[in-house]
């Protein structure tokens, strides 16, 4: 890892996360592209020095680098350390051109690579999370208060800023978190490979539900909880099956809470899935009722798939899905109109058909991957030729 290069490469690219797999699951598309139009990519989390994400990465040609990086809390030391460890490494690499996504690496990246004196620098803002969502009060004001401070002094380093959605590039001007002089642009999110997820025929038979996500009050668990089991009393055929990680997170879902909901036979507990086609593929109607998104990725695997989607009126969600066209909107933290919402959908299978199709055209027409990563790249001044970059 990380030999000292060249500094005259003109093609040479960072990418820093604050999650090794997020590199491959999220950023693999974009990555490869890079390469293909002739850079020499570098990728940079922390953890990224063992385990088959590294492996992944180096078999597609790419520079791995490990730093350390807590993702979660607020240790002045610990977050020092993470921002000399980035300008150390990027002072070694000599990149032309870095892209910072997550709030650590964007807040202490951005800043380490002006010191670097890496020539262009970008960030992508990929969600608000724990310090933009829920209400601001006691540790969570903190966080916010800390983070817009950060957000402040790193994004003035950025020479452009990618948003997911136009709500979260609208909140990050009114604050004032981003300069005027800073330019920014909206992508749709991190796309989706719709040749991977393919359109796959509506399961035959009972009549099931899916969530898909880290467990977090703040993603709406517990409204899907609450309403899986209004829905269970009325129809105790249908299957609510719920997958994803454990958190550290102070919003975080308990092992209690969701052992309750199994216990008592409403939720089905898939855990994290690798890879999450089989689960989509033996759903009907996906369910994501987030409290805030960037652009959330799962409801853009669903559609691809070809499955309604129940979201929220949220920033991040409401541009995914066309209400009432390719699923519905319910509002943030209603479990009654979630549960209205689900009804509708077993009451009317022919609803089930129709939007099915609907949403696979939209994620097609609007967020097919290779299209959203080319307005990314084309921003960057990667050019769509091999050999040369701009």
């Amino acid at each position: 890892m990380g030999e000292k290069l060249d500094s005259s490469k003109r093609n040479v690219v960072c990418l820093v996360s604050a999650h090794a797999r997020s590199l491959v699951n999220f950023r693999g598309p974009l990555i490869r592209e890079m390469i293909n139009r002739g850079c020499e990519v570098h990728a940079v989390a922390p953890d990224l020095e063992r385990g088959e994400f590294a492996v992944i990465l180096e078999s597609w040609g790419v520079l791995t680098h490990n730093i350390p990086m807590s993702r979660t809390g607020l240790s002045p030391r610990d977050d020092i350390v993470t921002l000399w460890s980035l300008f150390r490494l990027l002072r070694k690499v000599s990149p032309r051109k870095v892209i910072f996504y997550n709030i650590k690496p964007v807040v202490y990246g951005l800043v380490a690579a002006w010191g670097a004196g890496v020539p262009e620098r970008y960030a992508m803002i990929t969600g608000l999370g724990y310090a933009f969502t829920g209400q601001a009060s006691g540790k969570r004001r903190l966080v916010q208060e800390v983070a817009k401070r950060l957000y402040r002094a790193s994004l003035s380093k950025a020479h452009l800023v990618f948003f997911q959605n136009p709500d979260d590039e609208s909140l990050f001007r009114e604050l004032s978190l981003l300069k005027p002089a800073v330019r920014s642009v909206v992508v749709n999110g991190s796309g989706v490979d719709v040749h991977y997820f393919e359109q796959q025929p509506l399961p035959e038979g009972g009549f099931s539900f899916l969530m898909l996500a880290r467990l977090l009050a703040d993603k709406g668990v517990r409204e899907y909880a609450q309403a899986s089991y209004m829905i269970k009393e009325e129809f105790p055929s249908v299957e609510f099956r719920l997958a994803g990680d454990f958190d550290d997170n102070p919003d975080a879902i308990s092992l209690e809470e969701v052992d309750k909901w199994v216990n008592d036979g409403v939720i089905e507990y898939l855990g994290r899935i690798p890879d999450v086609r089989p689960a989509l593929e033996g759903t009907t109607v996906y369910v994501l009722p987030s409290y805030r998104e960037g652009t959330p990725r799962t409801v853009l695997e669903a559609m691809s798939v070809g499955r309604p989607t129940i979201t929220t009126d949220a920033p991040g969600c409401r541009e995914t899905v066309e209400d009432g066209v390719s699923g519905f909107l319910v509002p943030v933290g209603s479990v009654d109109a979630l549960y209205k919402k689900m009804k509708f959908f077993i009451s009317h299978p022919d609803a089930v058909e129709k939007m099915a199709t609907s949403a696979r055209v939209r994620a097609v027409e609007k967020y097919d991957v290779h299209v959203v990563n080319g307005v990314v790249l084309d921003e960057m001044g990667i050019e769509d030729f091999r050999g040369e970059v701009a």
